[in-house]
């Protein structure tokens, strides 16, 4: 059991650092992409062992079993979006909301986990740390959607044709 709550940590971290960097990536390929492939696969850890660990200790830790599956789930299908992108109209949208609600659900999972051990935050009610992260989330996840929203394409007059 220590030895998955060690790389569930590990992950976890990896995650919340990599996600962050993938973020504020220019997206292109490069940087971006190369912080997304971290993010995804130390997510994959994470989604593991927060299962293996609920399951063992289902009474304690149901929760994380929930959190882990919907969390992953959305890392899932923003992954999948880019891999499918020739064939999906919305797999930007897809890949946006399907990204930053993940790192939505990582970022609550370690506050509710975390937040008694921190001085000051664990004066406040835990059920603040269960909504937080997506009270403020949200709104970002919309902005981001909106800067990256596919442009109408523009009808090209025949003024603005060149002749040969």
């Amino acid at each position: 059991m220590k030895v998955l709550l060690v790389i569930h940590i590990i992950a976890g971290g990896i995650s919340l650092i990599s996600g962050l960097f993938a973020m504020t990536a220019k997206k292109r390929k490069g940087r971006h992409t190369s912080f997304g492939q971290l993010y995804h696969w130390s997510y994959v850890g994470v989604f593991l062992t927060a299962v293996a660990m609920a399951i063992i200790h289902w009474q304690e830790s149901q929760y994380l079993f929930y959190i882990a599956l919907f969390s992953y789930g959305l890392a899932l299908s923003g992954y999948i979006a880019v891999k499918n992108k020739k064939k999906t109209k919305k797999w930007l949208t897809m890949h946006i909301g399907g990204m930053l609600g993940s790192y939505i659900g990582i970022v609550t999972a370690t506050l509710v986990v975390n937040v008694a051990k921190i001085p000051v935050l664990n004066e406040l009610p835990t059920i603040y740390y269960w909504f937080l992260p997506t009270i403020i989330g949200t709104p970002i996840v919309y902005m981001v959607g909106r800067k990256y929203k596919p442009r109408p394409k523009k009808a090209v007059s025949e003024s603005d044709r060149i002749s040969v």
